[in-house]
C-alpha cells in the first residue's frame, strides 16, 4: 500500500492561524494576484512591506499554494465541463488513479466518502473527448464503472475564499 501512495501529496501540519490581516491579504489576491503589494496594502490596512512580509509567511505556511491565472475553457477549446464519480476496488486515491493526471483535462481529483471512491473534474473539447477519457479510467486496474455528470451552465466558479463565515444565518423551517 505505501508504495502505491508515498507519491501522493499529503496534507500540512498546523500552522499559525490566519488572522484578519491574512485574510484581506488573501481575498485580495483572489480578486486579483497582478495587484502591487501597496494596492493589498489599502484593502488590509497595512503597508507594502508589512503586505510583503504576510506574504512570505503565508507562501511559507502553505497557506498561499500558488498563484496561478485563471483560464476560460472555452476560448482554448475545452467547452466540454463532467464530473466523473469512479468507482473502484480498494482505496481510490492510488498511484493507478494518480495517472490520470497526466491528463490535462483533468483539473481536479478528489478522494471522496459515499457512492463513488474519487470525483474527478474533467474539461474536454467534446462528448467525444469525455468519452476518449473514460476509456483511459477504464483501462486502470481496480475501476469497476464510473458515472459522468456533463454540466449545462456554471452558476459560480471561484478559487478557494479566505473569508470564513462566523455565524451561520439560521433557517427558518417551511410552514405546514
Amino acid at each position: 500500500m505505501e508504495s502505491e501512495t508515498k507519491d501522493l501529496p499529503q496534507k500540512r501540519g498546523p500552522q499559525r492561524p490566519l488572522d484578519t490581516f491574512d485574510r484581506k491579504i488573501l481575498a485580495a489576491m483572489t480578486a486579483d494576484a497582478r495587484q502591487t503589494y501597496a494596492e493589498m496594502g489599502r484593502a488590509a490596512g497595512l503597508s507594502a512591506p508589512a503586505v510583503h512580509e504576510r506574504v512570505k509567511r503565508l507562501k511559507a505556511s502553505g497557506a498561499l499554494a500558488g498563484t496561478t491565472a485563471r483560464i476560460d475553457g472555452a476560448a482554448v477549446g475545452k467547452p466540454f465541463l463532467a464530473f466523473v464519480h469512479v468507482d473502484a476496488e480498494g482505496w481510490g486515491k492510488s498511484q493507478r488513479m494518480m495517472r490520470l493526471n497526466a491528463f490535462p483535462e483533468v483539473e481536479e481529483m478528489h478522494s471522496v466518502a459515499g457512492d463513488t471512491c474519487v470525483i474527478v473534474k474533467v474539461r474536454t473539447a467534446s462528448a467525444q473527448a469525455l468519452e476518449q477519457f473514460l476509456s483511459q479510467v477504464f483501462v486502470l486496474p481496480g475501476v469497476r464503472g464510473t458515472k459522468s455528470f456533463v454540466v449545462l451552465s456554471t452558476y459560480l466558479e471561484r478559487p478557494v475564499q479566505a473569508e470564513v463565515t462566523g455565524e451561520w444565518p439560521a433557517v427558518p423551517l417551511p410552514p405546514e
